[in-house]
């Protein structure tokens, strides 16, 4: 499961930091889709300072090791959703720059509001316009609901070709049975089910096997043991 390789620094540093700051946390947690989960990331605790530094350098490494890794592909504007992707999408923005201005220096951002406004400048969107853009949506998770459609349909609207999407982590888990269906059966992951909808890469700054191989770096044996465990029984098939 979890790569024999070395993680990258900054995905080291963001596991540690995530560690430290009750972001990544082990216990039994009974997830939405009434699964017990042995780990828990809470990424609306990426609030403070250094946290937002953290995880928007990370959205800025993904980002920029699949353009170099991925002849052709690359983006314009970072899209974030309200209300979770608008601070994301907005200083990911600044973090390309650091890592490389001359490439990533003229790439905006842009978001949208929940409610049309209607004076001022108006309009349902703030930011950089989206018309015929490569636009990337940023956010935080990702479901194969009803928020991905409605990113889509705006990005669609404004003018614009959607090119990819990035998360923060990628449970690489597969999708939760439906009512009345067992947790045995063959279902690909949301994010599986997303790229293969859509047609566009989805990329995760941490997955499931970053976290199995950071924490068994830090010899935290019983919390690799869990996460193994968990990713046996509901690993998905796609």
């Amino acid at each position: 499961m979890a790569s024999t390789e070395e993680l990258p620094q900054w995905k080291t540093d963001l596991i540690n930091l995530a560690l430290q700051s009750n972001i990544l946390t082990f216990g039994s947690f009974t997830l939405k889709s009434g699964r017990i989960s042995p780990y828990f990331v809470n990424c609306g605790l990426f609030s403070r300072a250094r946290l937002i530094r953290a995880i928007s350098s990370a959205y800025a490494h993904t980002l920029d090791t699949h353009a170099k890794d991925t002849t052709g592909w690359g983006f314009d504007v970072l899209f974030g959703p309200a209300y979770k992707g608008i601070p994301l999408c907005a200083t990911t923005c600044d973090k390309l720059a650091s890592l490389d201005e001359g490439r990533w220096g003229e790439v905006g951002y842009s978001f949208n509001r929940k409610e049309v406004k209607d004076h001022g400048e108006g309009g349902l969107m703030v930011g950089e316009g989206l018309k015929g853009k490569r636009v990337v949506i940023i956010d935080d998770v990702i479901t194969a609901g009803t928020a991905i459609k409605e990113a889509v349909s705006i990005i669609e609207q404004q003018g614009g070709t959607l090119v990819g999407i990035v998360v923060a982590v990628d449970r690489q888990e597969k999708m939760p049975a439906p009512k009345g269906e067992s947790e045995e059966g063959k279902r690909g992951s949301a994010i599986g089910e997303v790229r293969r909808s859509l047609g566009v890469p989805v990329l995760a700054a941490l997955t499931l096997g970053d976290l199995i191989k950071g924490m068994r770096d830090l010899g935290r044996g019983e919390e690799v043991s869990k996460m193994e465990e968990y990713y046996a029984r509901y690993k998905p098939t796609e």
